[in-house]
């Protein structure tokens, strides 16, 4: 049920960002095919003008399909909405009002079309649905919503979301961009009057120094980024899943197995300060939950090979991965050994180079 739902979002999504009135047609980059969509659509003076809207890869299949069925797919809004009654009713965790209304907004203001990547808790509910398991509620709450995007990608798309403060306000008029603290000019945060934040993220894959710099991000509506160290990792080879708010809405997470590594890597770099310690442990216990789910669901080996490219990334990932894992309880930590196992056997490669 949950995979004819993201199913019947994503052909929502597509139907809303595109409509029939346009056409669609590739543009070559770098040797690279993508598609965009030639629309029209009334001005603020409500004149007709033409405009174009990137819409993806040619190598990602679920966009390409849409393009070749785009004219036959139609929304149907309240089969999505019985489906997501039926599903939270199974025990699968709902959206806070704001958390669900806030990702609608971003979602229709096209921050999915644009490659961005939800991270952090909000994406973290989603993978009961994804797995077929349920998670427990006090590792699913929380008061933000986190957003990455590759730097290179908001480069090259050539276009841009409507501005999320826009998207955001329209909601809460109390939402408000917070500048920067290194450069004023630049925000990669918009919060609200009672503190629920909205924060756009990419990934660090240079010096130290880099870290504390907001990241230009073009396809962002006007909103900068803050960089940040194994995001990268995070974000790499995302899938689609549904936040369950509505008729559902339709998001692109980290697979799970790496949402899990990730949040062992991160629970070691807290500040040490109590809400801090806080989020470490939240982030401990989201790792173990994964790990459990994923191990009764058939895909340790996934696990393991999560564990092994970020393994591999050299010594100072290695360090992270090991003081994590001592964090982890005996069930979890177990399940992580025998998953690196199972992965090591199907590489051919020694395993007990790979643990902690």
């Amino acid at each position: 049920m949950f995979a004819e739902l993201i199913q019947k979002c994503l052909d929502a999504g597509f139907d809303a960002d595109f409509p029939e009135n346009g056409s669609f047609f590739l543009r070559k980059r770098n040797n690279r095919e993508y598609w965009y969509y030639n629309g029209y659509g009334p001005d603020q003076a409500g004149n007709a003008r033409k405009h174009q809207r990137y819409a993806g890869p040619v190598t990602d299949h679920e966009v390409t399909a849409r393009v070749a069925a785009f004219k036959t797919i139609k929304d149907n809004y309240q089969y999505r909405l019985s489906l997501v009654r039926s599903l939270r009713s199974a025990g699968l965790p709902i959206a806070d009002r704001l958390v669900g209304d806030a990702v609608e907004a971003l979602w229709k203001a096209g921050v999915f079309r644009m490659r961005c990547v939800l991270v952090g808790t909000t994406a973290f509910q989603t993978y009961a649905g994804l797995l077929g398991t349920r998670l427990a509620d006090a590792i699913t709450a929380t008061e933000d919503i986190d957003l990455a995007q590759y730097h290179s990608v908001s480069l090259a798309v050539e276009d841009s979301v409507e501005p999320p403060l826009q998207a955001l306000t329209a909601i809460d008029p109390t939402f408000r961009k917070i500048p920067h603290q290194s450069d004023p000019r630049a925000s990669t945060r918009i919060i609200n009057a009672a503190g629920f934040a909205v924060e756009f993220l990419t990934p660090n894959d240079s010096r130290d120094d880099y870290m504390s710099k907001p990241a230009a991000m073009p396809a962002l509506g006007g909103m900068a980024a803050e960089p940040l160290r194994f995001l990268d990792y995070l974000i790499r080879d995302a899938v689609w899943s549904v936040v369950l708010h509505k008729g559902g809405v339709p998001v692109r997470v980290p697979l799970p197995e790496r949402y899990a590594i990730h949040k062992l890597i991160v629970s070691t770099r807290r500040r040490n300060d109590p809400r801090s310690f806080a989020k470490a442990g939240k982030d401990i216990a989201q790792a173990a939950a994964l790990t459990t789910a994923m191990a009764a669901t058939r895909r340790a080996e996934d696990l393991g090979h999560a564990w092994i490219e970020a393994w591999g990334r050299g010594p100072g990932w290695q360090s992270a991965l090991r003081a994590g894992h001592a964090r982890l309880e005996e069930q979890p930590a177990k399940i992580i050994i025998d998953a690196v196992r199972i992965a090591a056997s199907a590489l051919r490669t020694d395993p007990d180079t790979l643990l902690p």
